[in-house]
């Protein structure tokens, strides 16, 4: 205990919120020449605090704990009381940080506004990493992004120092990397405004993706609530070696889970073989499970992260987790839900797609595949980065494929671009080569930004419609996610394997065994990529990105003029009448996949996510109408005319008709917009009815005041008709664990009864009944 008193004796408060705040060190304060502004918000947790939550709580259930549980229970607000049954209870939680992307942060921060709240209750970041496009390369891109995004920008950033959260400008990176380099931890439990916020597991965290009204609960100092996560577990044997990485082990794992077979559970990684992962390989690994549907994953406590620790200038964090380490390692004995065993010794380098991410091949198979089911064999572009793959070591192994083929002569056949993380990433791979040799090779250097990954890319070289295939590192890959282009066939591997495939120009190649050709005739095959796991002379952060909230902003104005078509202030949504809802149209019954990019596509509409009247206009134009199979093509029951799904709705709504969507499985997975909310609620909707729930959009709409339901029988999904009207009793009884009916009136008369299924807790319920999460928070302020 005298060890722990002295180091925090070396702490200093920060943010003025009680969250404790690590000194970067003298001699990384040297090295970085660079004001550390950028590192002050390094939030700590409590370990002590942890470990006396851990100690109730294994009193009370009286059996060992994985890791997950330790860190999630550790955060419990009343771990005395708390009722705890893994997949069936709500926690309430207390959050250390949360963490919001521009996309997100522009609606996050306009409900926080609506609060009515002075400043935030826990340390808190807002990252510029979604709204820059990538056209001609980084430093025009970014040029172009400031002018045309200046608007949001200055909302961002005023808000940010009036409400006391950090700002990080546009060209510092993408959120996930950044919060890897300087906030996540061993044991710490941040949320962020994006799915892919997992990634912070790779160091030991749980990181969970929400939208952005859970995101106002936390920063207004309300316990958060998480429905009680089921623990997969994946036993990792083996070692990582030759062509293989850790790309490849999530790439297996979501072919073994499929895009919703971690629906309502954390991902906890264990065993021999995690010790052969890099940290953010392991990060990596994390990342990737949004793709499953995970609420997150996580990594054991080990000598990879402390190496990270210190080499990000967080040392003493590395020492304190030393003594602690007990807490963040899973107890023996521990249970899992699920377990899948992975022999890293015999996993072969994957690449998952196209249209899903969970469609998995090994490379060695995918020509075949690809010739057999018509996909094109050409590779148009090659893509490497993203927030799941662009580490330094991620950049080295690419640039050592690279490397091999310009010994040759050979450049990329393919288009080629290059996606650093993070400034601090950009500035070290510059001075140590890695950039020289990748642009050398064909490749084109991008912002420190998410980019191509989530829709910010003007294409140039095919025309919409034109089929093709691309190779990523990304996480995603639904139909026209990258391009806008539905024809793209886009697939994901490693960056190593991206680079092999752009140099060689087609899917039917396999680097552990096929040959490429050099410009002399002479026929060679590709050495296994190898990179440093960390630089050897440490990281160089690059330029100072960072805006830390003064200590008091009331003096602050944040402007948004009622003329602007990027903002917009938000206005209450109405109450629920007390009564049951009656003669809902149909506005549309979608057919198959529907994840958030569906509801609310990203790419050229990202510009109007602070404008929420302005962006509805993108709801559903992406979702397929089970009538007709078209594309925003809907019946108009009041016209009788066919129109976009949007105008339908805006037509409805003005005529005083509300509305139901049905959906089918898995209903809602992919981002975590809660745009894909926000909208349905704002044109007129009332209830979402599908066979499955994504669980982030699942209670991103409960949070707006929609009833999200699921069919008891999902086979009802089939009795429902274009052209019917469905009333949903039971509301004036609502309560948990209760069925509601639907009373369901075809266009000939006749009707029929169908149960409907919710997830609904009693502060749920309340959110429903005064209309959002938000009107109930003001309820309770009165």
């Amino acid at each position: 205990m005298a060890t722990y008193c002295l180091t925090v004796a070396r702490l200093q408060l920060a943010l003025g919120h009680g969250v404790r705040r690590l000194h970067v060190s003298a001699a990384y304060r040297a090295k970085a020449q660079v004001s550390m502004s950028r590192f002050e918000p390094t939030s700590f947790v409590n370990y002590e605090k942890l470990q006396s939550n851990i100690d109730i709580v294994r009193k009370r259930l009286n059996r060992p704990l994985t890791l997950s549980e330790k860190i999630v229970y550790g955060h419990l607000d009343d771990p005395h009381n708390q009722d705890i049954d893994r997949g069936r209870t709500y926690l309430r939680l207390r959050p250390d940080r949360v963490a919001m992307q521009d996309a997100t942060a522009q609606m996050a921060m306009l409900q926080f506004i609506s609060s009515g709240l002075p400043r935030v209750a826990v340390p808190s970041t807002i990252h510029c990493d979604h709204l820059i496009e990538a056209q001609i390369g980084g430093i025009k891109d970014l040029a172009r992004a400031k002018e045309v995004n200046h608007e949001v920008y200055n909302f961002l950033a005023s808000a940010g120092a009036k409400y006391g959260v950090g700002f990080w400008k546009p060209g510092s990176g993408i959120i996930h990397q950044i919060i890897l380099e300087n906030y996540a931890y061993p044991g710490v439990m941040l949320i962020g405004t994006d799915s892919h916020t997992p990634n912070g597991g790779g160091l030991g965290a749980i990181c969970i993706g929400v939208g952005g009204a859970d995101a106002v609960d936390v920063m207004a100092g309300i316990p958060w609530e998480l429905k009680c996560p089921k623990v997969i577990g994946v036993k990792l044997t083996g070692s990582l070696s030759g062509w293989t990485s850790p790309k490849d082990v999530i790439l297996k794992v979501a072919g073994i889970l499929t895009v919703k077979g971690g629906t309502g559970a954390i991902v906890e990684y264990h065993g021999p073989g995690v010790d052969s992962i890099s940290c953010t390989g392991m990060a990596t690994i994390c990342n990737m499970g949004a793709e499953i549907g995970a609420t997150t994953s996580v990594f054991p406590y080990n000598h990879r992260m402390r190496t990270y620790l210190e080499k990000t200038g967080r040392g003493q964090i590395s020492a304190l987790a030393d003594q602690y380490s007990d807490l963040l390692v899973p107890d023996k004995g521990c249970e899992y839900d699920q377990v899948i065993e992975l022999n890293l010794d015999e996993l072969k380098p994957h690449i998952n797609g196209p249209f899903t991410p969970d469609l998995a091949h090994p490379v060695a198979d995918v020509g075949a595949v690809a010739e057999k089911n018509g996909w094109p064999l050409e590779v148009k572009v090659g893509l490497i980065g993203s927030c799941t793959n662009s580490s330094y070591e991620d950049m080295g192994r690419a640039a050592s494929v690279a490397k091999q083929a310009l010994d040759k002569g050979l450049k990329c056949k393919a288009e080629f671009t290059v996606t650093p993380g993070s400034e601090q990433i950009r500035a070290t791979i510059e001075r140590d080569g890695y950039s020289k040799v990748l642009g050398d090779v064909g490749g084109v250097v991008l912002a420190n930004a998410c980019g191509p990954c989530i829709g910010q890319w003007d294409r140039r070289d095919v025309k919409k419609g034109e089929k093709n295939t691309i190779v990523t590192s990304f996480n995603r890959n639904f139909t026209a996610r990258n391009d806008a282009n539905p024809a793209t066939h886009a697939f994901v591997t490693s960056p190593e394997i991206v680079t092999a495939l752009a140099i060689a120009g087609t899917l039917n190649f396999n680097p552990e065994t096929d040959y490429l050709t050099a410009p002399n005739g002479e026929k060679f095959k590709l050495d296994p990529p190898n990179g440093d796991e960390l630089p050897a002379r440490d990281f160089d952060p690059g330029q100072d990105t960072y805006q830390h909230p003064p200590a008091d902003g009331t003096s602050l104005k944040v402007d948004v003029s009622p003329q602007s078509n990027r903002l917009q202030l938000l206005e209450p949504f109405d109450k629920w009448s007390g009564k049951d809802l009656e003669d809902l149209r149909v506005l549309i019954k979608v057919k198959g996949k529907c994840t958030t990019d569906h509801i609310s596509a990203a790419g050229p509409w990202l510009k109007f996510r602070g404008h929420l009247d302005n962006i509805s206009n993108n709801m559903l134009i992406g979702a397929v109408n089970s009538e007709n199979d078209a594309v925003n093509k809907i019946k108009n029951y009041l016209t009788g005319e066919y129109g976009g799904v949007p105008d339908v709705a805006r037509h409805y709504k003005a005529n005083g008709v509300s509305w139901v969507v049905v959906g089918d499985d898995n209903y809602g997975e992919g981002s975590s917009r809660e745009h894909a909310a926000l909208e349905p609620r704002h044109l007129g909707g009332r209830a979402i009815i599908v066979k499955s729930f994504a669980r982030i959009h699942e209670t991103n709409l409960k949070k707006q005041g929609l009833l999200p339901l699921t069919f008891t029988n999902p086979s009802d999904y089939d009795k429902i008709r274009p052209d019917d009207k469905i009333s949903i009793k039971g509301l004036e009884t609502f309560a948990p664990g209760k069925p509601l009916s639907a009373v369901v009136k075809h266009g000939d008369g006749s009707t029929e009864t169908m149960e409907l299924n919710h997830s609904f807790n009693e502060t749920q319920i309340e959110w429903f009944q005064a209309g959002s999460a938000l009107n109930r928070m003001k309820q309770l302020q009165h």
